[in-house]
């Protein structure tokens, strides 16, 4: 078997994929997650060093909550930014848009993840048919909250620490470094020596609220969750009521399914919004 992995995409996809695994392994000599190693790419296609999957332990997950706590604390300049690099009209996700800025636009969390992350993908699906108008409402009233700033929360932890220590003043606000597509498909546990270790891959990297990434990881699941989140806490405090806002950091991820894949996704989006609308 060779050990190099190759994948071939679309330019914007590869652009995308580029981009972002630089960006995150960026703040892996900081402490940050494991991410596949790019090795060498073209417009079309990337290849990567091969990663031998195996059986994750409990300690290997809370050890990934921990090492995925330092890339979000490893920071973004503003809500929406791309990696270093990408072109905004190239960033993808799942081959559909993923809307990014080029300058600071946006001055809170819920105003970008509503404008660039719900938005277009529920228009997107609306005009496909996928929703009927009782459904529709409910997913743009939570749209709407989202909007309003009714979710927004402070970082984690370390987060906080971090962009405080680089801006002392304040006057940036606190953004994490996203994988942006973070459900467990995307973390690979890689055998070295005789332990698994979390490695990211297929990001769709950009900034954020690093809820965001957690809450993804609980959509299809991932090994030992909770370890991974007891991890992360150990390093990185998460605020007051992350898990009440758990569907609603889930509901961009639901929405490119229900583009993606058709109308079998539409009951689990208009799920997480009980309670809420």
């Amino acid at each position: 078997m060779s050990d190099t992995f190759h994948k071939s995409g679309s330019p914007a996809a590869i652009a995308t994929e580029v981009a972002s695994l630089s960006w995150l392994a960026g703040a892996t000599d900081a402490g940050g997650a494991p991410v596949a190693e790019l090795l060498t790419h073209d417009s079309g296609w990337l290849e990567t060093r091969r990663l031998t999957p195996a059986p994750p332990s409990r300690d290997a997950a809370r050890d990934f909550g921990r090492r995925l706590a330092m890339t979000h604390a490893s920071g973004a300049e503003f809500f929406g930014v791309a990696p270093p690099g990408l072109k905004a009209a190239d960033a993808v996700l799942a081959e559909l848009p993923s809307p990014v800025v080029e300058e600071p636009t946006y001055d809170s969390w819920g105003a970008f993840f509503a404008a660039l992350r719900l938005a277009p993908h529920m228009k997107d699906a609306q005009s496909a048919g996928h929703f009927d108008h009782g459904q529709a409402d409910r997913v743009w009233k939570m749209v709407d909250r989202v909007a309003d700033g009714d979710f927004d929360a402070t970082q984690p932890g370390a987060v906080v620490d971090a962009q405080n220590d680089a801006s002392p003043d304040g006057h940036q606000p606190l953004v994490a470094r996203l994988h942006g597509d973070l459900w467990g498909g995307n973390v690979v546990w890689a055998r070295q020596g005789s332990r698994a270790v979390g490695t990211l891959i297929d990001p769709s990297a950009h900034g954020g609220h690093a809820e965001t990434d957690l809450a993804e990881l609980a959509v299809f699941g991932s090994p030992h969750l909770e370890d991974t989140i007891a991890g992360y806490q150990e390093v990185s405090a998460l605020a007051d009521g992350w898990r009440e806002r758990v569907p609603v950091h889930q509901l961009h991820m639901l929405l490119v399914h229900v583009v993606k894949f058709g109308e079998g996704y539409v009951p689990w989006a208009v799920g997480l919004t009980d309670g809420f609308v």
